[in-house]
C-alpha cells in the first residue's frame, strides 16, 4: 500500500511541475561561468526535475545494494553461528497454528 501512495505522489508532483512547466515558456539567460545561453523556462525546470530524480534514484539504488550486501553477510555469520553451537531456532506460535491447520488439526 505504501508503494501505491508513493507511486500517486510522484504522479502528482509530476503533473504539477509540468503544468508550471508549461505555463513559464519565455527564454531565460543562463550563466554556465564560461558561456551565456538563451533557454526556455520549460527545459530548465524539466532538466533540473529530471537530473533530481536520476539523483535520488542513484541514492535509493546504492542504499538498496549497501542493505543487501549487509543482509547476505549477516545471514552467513547467523549461518556459521548456529553451525558452530547446534542451536536451531524455534518455530513462532503462528506459524505452528497455520501448520496445524493445514493438516487439519486443530491446535492444542
Amino acid at each position: 500500500m505504501k508503494i501505491q501512495w508513493s507511486l500517486i505522489a510522484g504522479l502528482v508532483f509530476a503533473l504539477l511541475t509540468a503544468i508550471f512547466a508549461v505555463i513559464n515558456v519565455d527564454p531565460v539567460k543562463v550563466n554556465f561561468m564560461f558561456s551565456e545561453v538563451n533557454i526556455p523556462l520549460i527545459l530548465l525546470i524539466v532538466g533540473c526535475t529530471l537530473i533530481g530524480g536520476i539523483i535520488v534514484g542513484s541514492y535509493g539504488i546504492f542504499r538498496q545494494y549497501k542493505l543487501q550486501k549487509q543482509i547476505k553477510l549477516l545471514s552467513a555469520q547467523l549461518t556459521h553461528i548456529q553451525n558452530e553451537t547446534g542451536y536451531v531456532a524455534p518455530v513462532p506460535a503462528e506459524a505452528s497454528v497455520n501448520d496445524s491447520e493445514e493438516n487439519g488439526q486443530l491446535p492444542t
